[in-house]
């Protein structure tokens, strides 16, 4: 194993390409460090930083006997691990703004009461889906949505992990996206209607 570190990079995914494992675990050990610290500038979340550097050489090694690497293997890799956080920060957008249609605004004023009704009759069916969850998975979710603490916050006062809590909070929202896909829909189509 240890004749593996003189090999080069391209000679490294040349033997992965043909199956090689231990040219794998040569390339992990050479790159991996460097792909979390470049990680770890953009998003600054040691959890979220080891989930990406594992899809990376993960889809890495799924991709094998694919890959074609233009330019140098270091360079594909950032390339990689930069995507997965674009992609990252693009899903914690979408659920944010998602998430966002179950926090009905308070400051602002309906003047019609039938948009009022509606919004309320919308929370029920939320507020109903929310106690249906598992009673630690809604324990998490109503601290971050309705307490509004942090993933580390609720962790503490809990005693569990981070990543457990943001596990939680991301089940949840799976969840509830499910079983409320429908009912979002039709308020935004009524909501639509009684703006025009």
């Amino acid at each position: 194993m240890s004749g593996y570190k003189l090999f080069s990079d391209f000679e490294l995914v040349d033997l992965l390409r043909k199956d090689d494992h231990a040219a794998f675990t040569e390339i992990y050990s050479r790159h991996s460090p460097v792909v979390y610290r470049n990680t770890y500038k953009l998003l600054n979340d040691r959890s979220e930083v080891m989930d990406i550097v594992q899809e990376v050489f993960t889809s890495l090694w799924n991709k094998r006997s694919d890959i074609v690497i233009n330019s140098n293997l270091a360079g594909y890799l950032y390339v990689a691990a930069r995507n997965s956080v674009f992609k990252a920060l693009s899903h914690q957008q979408v659920e944010c703004k998602y998430f966002s249609l179950f926090e009905l605004p308070a400051q602002e004023s309906f003047t019609s009461s039938d948009h009022l009704i509606r919004e309320k009759q919308l929370q029920i069916i939320i507020d109903q889906e929310i106690d249906e969850l598992p009673s630690k998975m809604r324990e998490v979710l109503t601290l971050s949505r309705k307490s509004y603490l942090s993933h580390k916050e609720i962790g503490q006062a809990l005693h569990i992990s981070e990543s457990t809590v943001k596990k939680q909070v991301n089940n949840a929202l799976k969840i509830l996206r499910v079983k409320l896909g429908t009912y979002v829909s039709l308020f935004l189509v009524v909501l639509a209607q009684v703006a025009n």
